[in-house]
């Protein structure tokens, strides 16, 4: 009898292993590599399903299939953090790169990007990659990318949502949900970095200016800002980045975020954008586009 039982537990198990790996693609998360430099990049060469949601990451740790070797045509580099990637809650076919590329149908469009990344991190990946020939770079912020930290490896390997290897079982993983999330403690540290964090960011804009053919500013607001409640410090680096743009082509979402007829349909949460919105952010990135090379 205690054999039976035990066969059948471990039937359930096996079963239920099966399930999370089939329904939810526990068991075969989003790697991360770590990386002096940069601080971390997506692993190369993967492709993952987690909640039915495709990801697939090329060669240069972008969302997208490989680079062409020869570039026959138009050739886009968007640079950028969670809101461009689209994070595992984002099928391949509905990030802000998949919607441009049906906005300029024939262009090669190359999404460089990762979850947290800040302006440094993106001047470290054009100082290791360069722009790929890019006729035109575009770089898509949110406004909290604009006190982002230097670059840092710290989450990787120590932040369950910067795993750096599979689990054994995807009922680990699952489990470890179950436990309330903390942070790395050394990331306390990272996020006491002091002086003008600003002032960093905008100089790492300033470089990846100079390696671009052609630039474009992109800046996606709060969900706060958006109704008005946005912080005071906020404003003003929104300021400090609208006058840095200068004469580069700079699209600012917060008035067309607000003049939206329904501007919470743009957002799955306080940052990250839905299908939706980021349909509406490649619509008005391509505009720019066109206008660029106009």
């Amino acid at each position: 009898m205690e054999v039976i039982i035990g066969l059948g537990l471990l039937g359930a198990l096996v079963i239920i292993e099966l399930l999370l790996r089939a329904v939810i693609g526990f068991g075969n998360p989003v790697l991360y590599i770590k990386d002096a430099e940069i601080g971390y990049l997506l692993k190369p060469r993967q492709r993952v399903r987690r909640w039915g949601n495709r990801v697939i990451v090329n060669e240069y740790s972008m969302r997208n299939a490989p680079v062409a070797e020869l570039k026959t045509g138009l050739r886009i580099l968007l640079l950028g953090d969670s809101v461009l990637n689209g994070g595992w809650w984002t099928d391949q076919d509905q990030t802000i790169s998949a919607f441009l590329h049906r906005e300029l149908p024939g262009a090669e469009i190359l999404n460089a990007s990762a979850n947290s990344w800040g302006p440094r991190n993106l001047a470290a990946y054009i100082a290791r990659f360069g722009t790929f020939g890019a006729d035109v770079v575009v770089v898509i912020l949110n406004t909290d990318d604009l006190f982002a930290t230097a670059p840092t490896s710290v989450p990787v390997g120590c932040d369950r949502y910067y795993p750096e290897r599979r689990p054994a079982l995807a009922l680990i993983e699952a489990l470890g949900r179950l436990i309330p999330y903390s942070p790395p403690r050394a990331m306390a540290v990272v996020n006491a970095e002091g002086g003008d964090r600003v002032a960093a960011n905008l100089q790492a804009l300033q470089y990846i200016y100079t390696q671009a053919p052609r630039l474009i500013i992109a800046l996606t607001p709060l969900w706060r800002e958006v109704i008005n409640q946005g912080y005071a410090y906020e404003k003003i680096a929104r300021e400090r980045l609208q006058t840095w743009s200068g004469q580069i082509v700079y699209v600012d979402f917060l008035p067309l975020f607000q003049k939206h007829q329904a501007p919470r349909q743009l957002y799955r949460d306080h940052i990250h954008l839905t299908p939706q919105g980021n349909r509406y952010v490649s619509g008005a990135i391509a505009e720019a586009i066109r206008q660029q090379l106009n």
